[in-house]
């Protein structure tokens, strides 16, 4: 079964490049005949010439990147962009929800439907719909929506997974914060799951674990196509009875996202670290679990810095509110092991009570796939997909920001003039901080 990427706006092509490339890389890497098919069928089409082509739409307002990234693709030899697949103009959303949403998305509805319709026809059978988009700017952000408000529309039975990449905390638009609460709201009703990145947490991996000066996007998108890629390419589920699972995106929701009020998915993936340093390193899978657990825990996204004082919350102290503690309760957990003995691996510690919410048995709450094939040139692999609190202050401080501008008003005028009112902007922090609230209480 196949998967259909939707790449939207400048951080979604940018970002679903990197991805292709690692899938294609993995899959043709050495003689593994039976997991590099899965693994292609999945993302890309093969011509009669024998050419991968990735099964995606690349969408944006502007040509720019995506003639980069057309070219960036055939260039490297290994697979390529459709010919026709893409679709852009001349003149961006000029970082304005509203615009991409409200303007843009309406006025290209048919074309982008078209497109997304032929990819799916290619499919033998079709598992779900990815959208790739970042939450700060007009085109990934407003746009976005509406082709996700649109794919529902048309494919209401298929599964959809929303790829977010978070800004920095900093800021790197004056209204992002706007952007990532009307995205975040909308797509709320309309996606199964969405799998978010945060750019202040990639940055550190880049700079403490890669050992990389200069980070540029380039960078930190590797980072995550390499994080995402290792949980879309096949792996051996509980039930698969040693058959690459054939519904990647319909087993990732129905591991994680198991109830329409938690929706957030974080990833973390332990090793990460330079290719210099990989020949000189090696890795037992207790050590890696160990840290990996540790991470889940104190809701750390990178070996460094673990704060090993965190602990679960005995029996006793379940019930009382924990949102002063640091611990990071979770809802649902998939651990993805892939690489040498991955079999003997104990995972155990994932599957302590103590770790998730009272309502969910610790069987229906932990899942983990396992795949003796070794990830992107690492012996050892393992990434943890989370539904947990681990994205709350992430997005405490996001709606705080914005709520600051809105109450002064600031910049609303914008958003008014291509029909957004200051309802549909109240209405959408309601419902962010009902997300944020059902988060606080998991017990």
């Amino acid at each position: 079964m196949s998967i259909v990427t939707v790449q939207l706006g400048q951080c979604g092509n940018q970002v679903g490049h990197e991805l292709f490339d690692v899938l294609c890389s993995d899959a043709l890497e050495g003689q593994r005949k039976v997991y590099s098919t899965a693994g292609c069928e999945r993302f890309f089409h093969q011509t009669s010439r024998g050419e991968l082509v990735a099964r995606a739409v690349l969408i944006d307002m502007e040509p720019k990147v995506i003639n980069q990234s057309m070219s960036r693709a055939a260039k490297c030899g290994m697979w390529r962009y459709g010919e026709s697949s893409h679709f852009s103009q001349k003149q961006g959303s000029g970082n304005n929800w509203a615009n991409g949403y409200r303007v843009h998305g309406p006025r290209h509805r048919d074309v982008v439907e078209e497109l997304v319709r032929r990819e799916v026809e290619r499919c033998d059978r079709l598992a779900g719909l990815m959208a790739m988009m970042s939450v700060a700017g007009g085109t990934g952000s407003g746009v976005g929506t509406y082709v996700t408000q649109c794919l529902r529309d048309i494919y209401p039975k298929t599964f959809i997974l929303n790829h977010l990449t978070w800004p920095y905390g900093t800021g790197e638009v004056i209204v992002q914060n706007y952007n990532s609460v009307l995205t975040l709201a909308h797509l709320y009703q309309l996606s199964d799951a969405i799998l978010v990145h945060e750019n202040d947490t990639v940055h550190r991996i880049c700079g403490q674990l890669l050992n990389i000066k200069h980070i540029s996007f380039g960078d930190v998108n590797k980072v995550i196509a390499h994080q995402l890629g290792s949980v879309l390419q096949p792996a051996l589920t509980a039930d698969s009875h040693g058959v690459y699972g054939r519904n990647p995106l319909g087993e990732l929701v129905s591991a994680l996202a198991c109830h329409p009020e938690y929706k957030l998915l974080s990833v973390c993936t332990i090793p990460q670290m330079p290719s210099s340093s990989m020949a000189y390193s090696t890795f037992r899978w207790p050590s890696m679990l160990k840290h990996l657990r540790q991470m889940l825990i104190s809701n750390t996204k990178m070996e460094e810095g673990i704060d090993w004082q965190v602990r679960p919350p005995a029996a006793s102290e379940r019930t009382r509110s924990l949102t002063g503690s640091s611990f990071n309760r979770s809802l649902a957990n998939l651990l993805i092991l892939r690489g040498k003995d991955v079999y003997s691996a104990e995972t155990g510690g994932f599957e302590d009570p103590a770790l998730y919410t009272s309502w969910l048995s610790s069987e229906e709450a932990f899942n983990s796939w396992k795949s003796p094939v070794p990830f992107n040139k690492y012996e050892k692999c393992a990434t943890l997909v989370s539904n947990s609190q681990a994205l709350l202050r992430p997005l405490d401080n996001m709606v705080g920001k914005a709520w600051n501008m809105f109450a002064s008003r600031a910049y609303i005028h914008q958003y008014i003039k291509f029909g957004i009112s200051e309802e549909d902007f109240l209405d959408s922090f309601t419902s962010i901080e009902q997300v944020i609230s059902s988060y606080k209480q998991l017990h």
